[in-house]
């Protein structure tokens, strides 16, 4: 394709307006580059807390956490903020870091490709074309809902929908509801619409592990503090995120899992004091093997009249009918999927092809793999914010996505400093890399907790998840080391020039 065809030419660009495709846009602002822009497929910034609104949609993570450390939020109304309140705080950062003149809005990525002759990436948008120096994809792992396969429900006769695209015109009021799923969306939305319905059936494949949640409403004298004394809630801050920290020990050693068991257990029997019902919801595995889920309600409503939690299984869907495994049918109203998004499978692997023309996807083979969680061997020039073991089980991924902003900025300063147009990591660089991180894997909950969750990818591995501290994942993005990448000139000749070595 001919550049002077090109609608936009830019030096970067970024993938989504979530988050980790912020915070990206917000360090390359402050760092003084004005040359990228941001390519969001929606009509808003927000990315999954613009697409969740699902009733009682809020964060599990301490709100102080869960938001920009350059970028401090006084106003948050609870410890853990709800859905409407992140939306306003992502708006907010957008236009107070000038970043909205780079967003380009209703812009989805079908197609980037790196051009091997030009050094130069071209994307494809429903847009328009953009060729950029550099790719950074903040698309993020929950983007994508996950649909279940389940013979009949594109049939069926009532209405369904997606958690992450909830049909807020459609009342539940005196419906029979069937929701499918026990996650993180579902612990939220079934307890706000479990007093409307007339009947509500839950299909749970396996229980979670859930924990007391903490939450209590900010005072007004504490967001005064926070107003007036910034360094406040910095403190605020910090001391959370050392706390959360310990919170990963049980998980990252199996051995100490049944601390976290105890605790559990005690909840659950305060909350469910029927026998027959507690037996259903007490999982099989270690907590932490799958997601430890926080909640003050959700147990209590699965006891209510109007409720039955099935363990049985979907065989099929006939009409307006849910058949069970075991036979049973059950007539329904309205399916609501709480099955949770694309995590292992990222949907955009599809659509980024490197320099061999095969894509990301295909590269994976099913199984996700990159340098330090973020560059990827065969893609020159391409960052991957959140993506392969970079997500957490015990607090909060904007940290995770704030220490990759950091690596892919020193890496761009890199890259102009030493003269050269590309970067790429080296593949033995990046397999002793995966490596290690398996490696630490072996003794956490989710290989050796006795469950098989969203985390593991189609070949058994678990490649969503940081095995250690997030404070490590910090120290290992706190330096580009040149030696870990193989180098394109600036100044090609003719042909195409080979990959040169450099060194620290």
């Amino acid at each position: 394709m001919d550049t002077s065809s090109a609608w936009i030419r830019t030096e970067v660009a970024v993938v989504g307006s979530g988050f980790s495709g912020l915070a990206m846009a917000a360090g390359l602002k402050r760092g003084g580059h004005d040359d990228f822009v941001v390519l969001e497929r929606a009509r808003d910034v927000g990315g999954t807390w613009r697409d969740n609104a699902y009733p009682g949609c809020a964060c599990d993570v301490p709100s102080h956490l869960y938001s920009f450390s350059f970028a401090p939020n006084p106003e948050w109304s609870s410890t853990f903020s709800p859905q409407p309140e992140i939306q306003a705080y992502l708006r907010k950062v957008a236009r107070d870091e000038g970043l909205l003149p780079h967003v380009r809005f209703g812009c989805e990525v079908e197609d980037a490709a790196w051009d091997p002759q030009e050094r130069v990436w071209r994307i494809a948008t429903s847009s328009g074309t953009v060729v950029a120096g550099a790719l950074v994809a903040g698309a993020g792992p929950l983007s994508e809902p996950s649909i279940p396969e389940i013979p009949g429900l594109a049939d069926f006769e009532g209405t369904v929908f997606h958690s992450a695209t909830w049909d807020h015109d459609h009342d539940l009021a005196g419906e029979r509801v069937a929701v499918i799923g026990t996650g993180a969306s579902a612990i939220q939305f079934v307890p706000r619409i479990q007093p409307r319905v007339a009947k509500l059936h839950l299909f749970q494949r396996t229980a979670p592990w859930i924990m007391p949640r903490p939450d209590r409403p900010i005072t007004r004298l504490e967001r005064e503090v926070y107003r007036r004394v910034p360094a406040a809630q910095r403190l605020m801050r910090a001391a959370i995120s050392w706390a959360r920290e310990g919170f990963a020990i049980p998980i990252l050693n199996v051995r100490l899992s049944g601390i976290t068991e105890v605790a559990a257990r005690r909840h659950l029997a305060r909350q469910v004091p029927d026998p027959v019902l507690r037996a259903k919801l007490t999982p099989d595995y270690k907590p932490g093997c799958k997601r430890i889920l926080v909640s003050n309600d959700y147990l209590p409503s699965l006891g209510r009249p109007n409720v039955e939690v099935v363990t049985a299984g979907i065989q099929e869907i006939r009409g307006r009918t849910i058949v069970g495994l075991d036979g049973t049918e059950r007539e329904v109203d309205t399916i609501v999927l709480g099955t949770g998004f694309h995590v292992t499978d990222l949907p955009i692997a599809e659509r980024v092809r490197g320099d061999d023309g095969r894509t990301l996807a295909e590269h994976w083979g099913g199984s996700l793999a990159a340098l330090r969680g973020t560059t990827v061997a065969g893609f020159p020039n391409l960052f991957v914010l959140l993506g392969p073991n970079t997500g957490l089980g015990h607090t909060s991924v904007v940290i995770m996505a704030e220490a990759q902003v950091g690596y892919v900025l020193r890496a761009l300063e890199h890259r102009r400093r030493s003269g050269v147009v590309a970067l790429a990591p080296r593949r033995a660089a990046q397999d002793r890399w995966n490596q290690g991180v398996q490696k630490r894997m072996r003794n956490t909950v989710w290989t050796a907790g006795g469950c098989a969750s969203w985390y593991l990818d189609a070949t058994g591995r678990n490649t969503t998840l940081w095995p250690d501290f997030a404070f490590r994942f910090r120290a290992a993005l706190r330096r580009f080391d040149p030696a870990e990448y193989e180098v394109v000139p600036a100044r090609p000749a003719t042909a195409p020039a080979a990959p040169v070595e450099v060194t620290a």
